[in-house]
């Protein structure tokens, strides 16, 4: 890996992994940015009331090492994507079981999240050791979506959804990971709301529900 010649580093979170390989990853590019003289490190992390979910960790590291480290940064802490919510959700037979409880989740889509990103690496200096909470400027249940695209919402127990998540196929860390997703949410951790992203795109934020309701679609035609 080889920064040289790069004034500004945006640094895309490489998840999907246990926590000491993700950890590993991160440390890699954070060490080459100090060696290649990498200016400015912009990090796209988790959001703030995000700590109890399962890969937490790794990006709280990550954000430490980063604000201990020589260089300046600019953290983006994300929140839950409406394009995996939406793939959480998948209904069978006009049915969602997914255990979201209650609880809302104030998700945002990929592109708003994209487009923030871009904004602050056009003008790092104008973001220089900033933290940003870009979760949904509004926050949407389960329950209202199921509503929306005519559909019911029957919510699993945990125990029961994991049993179904282990049998699936997933790599052995991935039901946990899943799960604390859905019981974050279902627990109200995910409900927080900022302007943080709207005032960084300087309008409203997309509307997260058109998102989740084409991936239902799609997994509606699969």
């Amino acid at each position: 890996m080889d920064f040289t010649g790069f004034a500004t580093v945006v640094m895309v979170s490489a998840g999907y992994a246990e926590d000491d390989v993700v950890i590993a990853r991160h440390e890699s590019v954070v060490a080459a940015a100090e060696r290649d003289g990498v200016q400015h490190l912009i990090y796209t992390s988790v959001a703030t009331h995000g700590d109890h979910l399962g890969f937490a960790l790794a990006h709280r590291w990550t954000e430490r090492r980063i604000q201990e480290s020589t260089l300046r940064w600019t953290i983006l802490r994300n929140g839950l994507y409406a394009e995996l919510f939406g793939s959480l959700l998948a209904p069978i037979d006009g049915v969602i079981t997914a255990p979201f409880g209650t609880g809302s989740v104030a998700v945002v889509t990929r592109a708003d999240l994209a487009e923030a990103a871009a904004i602050v690496a056009a003008v790092p200096d104008r973001h220089i050791n900033r933290v940003y909470d870009l979760v949904g400027s509004i926050a949407v249940t389960a329950g209202q979506i199921a509503e929306g695209a005519g559909l019911l919402y029957r919510p699993a127990a945990l125990g029961s959804h994991r049993a179904v998540l282990e049998q699936s196929g997933l790599l052995p860390f991935q039901p946990a990971m899943l799960l604390s997703i859905y019981s974050n949410a279902a627990h109200g951790f995910l409900s927080r709301t900022t302007t943080d992203l709207g005032d960084l795109l300087g309008r409203r934020p997309t509307d997260p529900g058109p998102t989740v309701m084409r991936i239902l679609e799609k997994q509606a035609a699969a």
